[in-house]
């Protein structure tokens, strides 16, 4: 009997899971309703549904479901890859360089400056800046494929949230080893892997997109059928996905690799593979947001403190300063420049992930007492940010790309 073959457990997952798509389906479709992204109903529902209000979704649920945070940002990477045409990026190289440098650093820099100045401690300080220099591109993806938007602030915006993965992880690498060595773990650490690590989690996670991207338009050059064109896709990314995690790289600098290689590649690109791709990510994206929301502590708010207010707003002040310094820099359209900023709210997967590696690395007893504090320092102030920056993350790009008159859905009505 099938019964007696599932778990309970099993049953109550794909329940509970049924019910957050249904819920966060309404919840997109009434925030739509009065201008709100969709993304935001979808979040809110989540905090909802999770251990803040109602406790629905159990952390056990959640965990069991991790595999869908996995599938959503590997498909937001492999979307982004398709918006980074060279040609189209050509006008807009410059800028895109100026920008991803400066709006990261800016975040990193005002940051560590501020709460260096709060706390005396550097390497609270380094960590903290560290982490505020990550943009999590998965809200701001579905707020531009939401209103359809495209355009120079569109394109730039696509490659920009694609390069900043890179660029936070590398940041993160060196203020981890300056906190190290201001803990008085210096000894213990080998410098060469820790400065050449970075680069080759960026470099490996490029060049393992780009063989799988060559090898999927080498398997469906001669296909038409879009039912086995899903098939290949999905696989493809499935790969990607699951040899990244194992390689320890970026599986959203890895997807997008294969995304930018299938839209580039000359004589064998195929546009048509993001279409079909978008056809299924509908309902997945819907519980990945639901999901973020589930895990996100509102109690946490009330224990952020000073520490986690001068993140809030010299995060915000860096990203503005730092994008609109960029685009100058790089002589970017005037659009670019005013409204860019506004659309690097958003803040998810890899703030959470580097805090989580944080707790990991200093908190396991070598750097004493005060890298215990660090690690449930940042896992704290990181999850509580999350939340303000993924609520008012959304309104904010939805303002940016009206304003720069790149809604195409709107436009239309």
């Amino acid at each position: 009997m099938l019964e007696e073959v599932v778990p309970k457990s099993a049953d109550m997952i794909l329940l509970m899971t049924g019910l957050a798509l249904f819920l966060g389906w309404f919840a997109g479709r009434l925030t739509e309703r009065i201008k709100v992204p969709q993304v935001v109903g979808q979040i809110i529902i989540g905090v909802i549904l999770g251990g803040s209000v109602l406790g629905v979704l159990t952390t056990e649920t959640l965990d069991s479901l991790v595999f869908i945070n996995f599938l959503a940002l590997a498909f937001i990477g492999f979307d982004i890859g398709g918006e980074l045409s060279f040609r189209g990026l050509r006008r807009l190289g410059r800028p895109i360089i100026w920008i991803s440098l400066l709006e990261s650093l800016g975040a990193f820099l005002l940051v560590s400056i501020a709460i260096f100045i709060w706390t005396r401690k550097l390497y609270v300080a380094l960590i903290f800046g560290a982490l505020s220099s990550a943009t999590a591109p998965a809200a701001t993806v579905d707020v531009l494929r939401e209103y359809q938007s495209s355009g120079p602030l569109t394109t730039t915006l696509f490659a920009v949230v694609g390069i900043d993965d890179g660029m936070a992880i590398a940041i993160y690498a060196f203020a981890a080893l300056f906190a190290k060595i201001l803990l008085g773990g210096g000894e213990a650490i080998n410098y060469a892997k820790v400065i050449l690590l970075p680069f080759a989690e960026i470099f490996g996670a490029l060049a393992l997109g780009f063989g799988i991207g060559v090898i999927l338009l080498w398997l469906v050059r001669n296909i038409t059928s879009r039912a086995t064109l899903l098939v290949f896709v999905i696989g493809s990314i499935l790969v990607t996905t699951g040899a990244a995690n194992l390689l320890s790289l970026s599986l959203i600098l890895a997807n997008m690799s294969v995304g930018m290689t299938i839209i580039n590649l000359p004589r064998y690109g195929r546009p048509d593979l993001f279409e079909i791709a978008r056809g299924v990510t509908g309902p997945l994206f819907i519980l990945f947001f639901v999901l973020v929301g589930a895990r996100l502590d509102v109690g946490s708010l009330w224990t952020v403190g000073m520490i986690g207010v001068l993140y809030v707003f010299f995060r915000t002040l860096g990203k503005q300063s730092g994008t609109y310094l960029g685009a100058w820099a790089g002589r970017a359209p005037r659009n670019v420049r005013r409204y860019l900023g506004l659309c690097l709210f958003s803040q998810a997967g890899v703030a959470i992930g580097l805090a989580i590696e944080t707790m990991l690395e200093f908190g396991g007893g070598e750097f004493g007492s005060a890298g215990v504090e660090l690690g449930v320092m940042a896992i704290t102030i990181i999850a509580a940010t999350t939340l303000i920056f993924q609520i008012i993350g959304p309104p904010f790009t939805r303002f940016a790309i009206f304003k720069a008159g790149e809604a195409q859905v709107e436009r239309s009505k």
